[in-house]
C-alpha cells in the first residue's frame, strides 16, 4: 500500500470516521496542553489520515512554556508531565509515576476510538516521556512481566536526554527519577538502558537543544532501530509540507514494518 500523498489541499478525516483506525497517543511539551499540541500538530494530523491521533493532558499545572504566550494564552491552565524547574512542587517518585500513568490511562479510556494503540508521538518533554514509556514496556517484556501496552513505535520531536525511570528496572545513574528535576541531569557514560523498539527522531537544526536531542538518541536508543530526520527549524512542531513529507513517509514505513495495518 502506498503512503497517502501530501498536499496543501489534503483535508483532515472527520472525527467520526477515525474511530476504527490504529491510534497514536500524543504527549505535549512542558507548559502547554493537549489542545495546544493538537493545534501545533494540525498539519501533521492532516497528513496521517490512516491513524487516529489522541492527545493527552499532563497531570501537573505549571506556568506557560517558551513561546506559548501570547498565541495560546486562552488555553490555560498549562500543564507538564515532569519537573524541570526548581519551583515545580516536589513529589516522590512513585507518586509521580502514578500521576503520569493515571493521566494517560484516563485519556485512553475516555477516547471514543476502538482501534489498537500502536504508537506514541511526543514533543519536547512529551518526547522524553514517550521514549521512557516505550522503554518501560520493553524492559517489562524482557523480564517476562505483565505488560499493559503494545506500542510498536514512537515519533520523538525534539526529545532531550535523559530517559526517565518509570519503574524499578530502570533505576540507575543513567536515568532521572520521575519525581526529580530532569534539567541539568548529567550522565556521560554508556547507558545500560537502550530502547530497541523503533523510534523516529525529528530534530530542528536551529533548535537550541539540538545537542541534547542528539545525545538522547545516541545514549538511549539502539542505532539499528533509529530513524533520524533533521529539518531546518527551531523548537517547534514542523508545519510546512516540505518538512512534513519525510516525517510522514517514515511513520508509515515504520508502522507497516511493525505490522500495523495502514
Amino acid at each position: 500500500m502506498s503512503t497517502p500523498s501530501i498536499s496543501r489541499s489534503h483535508t483532515p478525516v472527520p472525527e467520526e470516521q477515525t474511530r476504527h483506525l490504529p491510534r497514536i497517543l500524543c504527549l505535549h511539551g512542558g507548559g502547554t496542553t493537549a489542545e495546544i499540541f493538537r493545534l501545533q500538530s494540525r498539519a501533521l494530523i492532516k497528513h496521517l489520515p490512516a491513524f487516529r491521533l489522541v492527545f493527552a493532558d499532563g497531570p501537573f499545572f505549571c506556568d506557560p512554556g517558551p513561546g506559548v504566550i501570547p498565541v495560546y494564552q486562552d488555553c490555560a491552565p498549562f500543564r507538564r508531565w515532569l519537573r524541570w524547574l526548581p519551583e515545580h512542587a516536589p513529589i516522590d517518585n512513585e507518586a509521580a509515576v502514578e500521576e503520569v500513568k493515571y493521566a494517560i490511562e484516563t485519556c485512553k479510556s475516555e477516547d471514543e476510538g476502538d482501534g489498537p494503540w500502536v504508537g506514541l508521538l511526543g514533543f519536547s518533554q512529551g518526547a522524553k516521556l514517550a521514549s521512557s514509556l516505550l522503554y518501560d514496556q520493553q524492559i517489562l517484556g524482557e523480564r517476562g512481566l505483565p505488560v499493559e501496552t503494545e506500542y510498536k513505535f514512537a515519533v520523538l520531536l525534539a526529545g532531550r536526554h535523559p530517559l526517565v525511570s518509570l519503574g524499578p528496572y530502570s533505576k540507575s545513574a543513567a536515568c532521572v527519577s520521575a519525581g526529580d528535576i530532569s534539567e541539568g541531569h548529567v550522565f556521560d557514560g554508556e547507558s545500560p538502558h537502550v530502547l530497541r523498539i523503533p523510534t523516529i527522531h525529528v530534530h530542528g537544526l536551529t533548535d537550541p537543544g539540538l545537542d541534547k536531542h542528539r545525545k538522547m538518541m545516541r545514549q538511549y536508543h539502539d542505532a539499528k532501530t533509529v530513524t533520524v530526520l533533521e529539518w531546518d527549524g527551531a523548537h517547534r512542531v514542523p508545519i510546512k509540507t516540505a518538512d512534513l513529507e519525510p516525517i510522514v513517509k517514515e511513520i508509515y514505513r515504520v508502522a507497516r514494518e511493525q505490522g500495523v495495518n495502514v
